[in-house]
């Protein structure tokens, strides 16, 4: 009898806690394929390992879900371009801003897009001290010092633009949270090539068509667009903007723990601190989210 009862709630507990853990999963993807990304910059620049990641992960989707076989509407084909086109953006401009800033201050900077549309939604008191937290940990990620007068206006720039970028691929993925995960993905991501693929030719040329470079580009499309992108679209299918928004802002905290474990670099004591704050953020978001949230996990219809 007991076995009977407690199947369907363990059912019901692994269903509610999908979408939190393939956001996690995406984003431990992403950190771990940025960094390896960043071995590709002095042979193909920022512009070109954007194109070869982006464009190699549109081949791969659309090899593995053949979006042509899905009857999507114009409106439905219409948010996935809307979609790629932010998409190529953010992967662009972040790539470009990160040859002249250090990449924990560009996720910083970045994650000011999300973080502005969570704030946007929140609507309980206790969503603004989610969001402060989240605040807190990325303005001790902050290179705050003398140093910090010499940053980049330009690399600057990109991040923030990147940031808009991001905050608008979160509203576009909502939109497309009623359609198929990957088929979907699959055409937003080939839209998003198509945007970079000239700026990644004019800076890398033939270059990106070299087999060794290839080989390296393939894995880091995989794990830096095709992989965590997929599981973003359904994380953003259950869960409310603000939600995904303050849950995200666990990726600079992922990403500096990738940089300490592939690239050796090691963490201050304030940093530390600044990753707990966000996964308390995180944690908090959770735990605080309500009938109100559910409700609003649902699409509203596009206009």
């Amino acid at each position: 009898m007991m076995t009977r009862f407690a199947s369907p709630r363990l059912t019901a507990l692994s269903h509610s806690a999908a979408p939190y853990l393939a956001l996690l999963a995406g984003m431990v993807a992403l950190a771990c394929g940025t960094s390896f990304a960043k071995s590709l910059f002095p042979v193909l620049g920022a512009e070109g390992t954007s194109a070869m990641r982006v464009g190699l992960a549109a081949l791969i989707l659309l090899a593995i879900w053949r979006p042509w076989r899905f009857g999507f509407s114009r409106r439905d084909l219409t948010a996935m371009v809307l979609y790629g086109v932010v998409t190529g953006g953010m992967n662009l401009m972040f790539y470009m801003s990160l040859r002249t800033i250090p990449l924990g201050l560009a996720l910083a900077i970045e994650f000011t897009g999300p973080l502005t549309l969570a704030l946007v939604h929140a609507r309980r008191p206790i969503h603004f001290v989610w969001v402060g937290c989240a605040v807190a940990g990325l303005v001790m990620l902050l290179p705050i010092g003398r140093g910090a007068i010499q940053l980049d206006p330009v690399g600057v720039l990109l991040a923030g633009m990147a940031g808009v970028c991001w905050a608008l691929y979160i509203v576009f993925g909502k939109r497309m949270s009623h359609l198929p995960a990957g088929p979907s993905v699959a055409i937003g991501m080939t839209t998003a090539a198509l945007v970079i693929l000239p700026f990644g030719v004019a800076r890398a040329g033939l270059e990106l068509f070299n087999p060794a470079l290839l080989l390296a580009g393939l894995a880091v499309a995989v794990f830096s667009s095709a992989l965590p992108y997929s599981l973003e679209m359904i994380a953003l299918r259950r869960l409310p903007e603000r939600t995904f928004g303050v849950l995200t802002s666990g990726e600079p905290a992922v990403g500096a723990l990738a940089g300490l474990l592939f690239l050796s670099e090691q963490l201050s004591g304030l940093q530390w601190l600044a990753i707990a704050a966000i996964v308390v953020a995180a944690s908090g978001s959770i735990a605080t989210a309500g009938f109100g949230d559910r409700a609003a996990v649902t699409p509203a219809p596009a206009e």
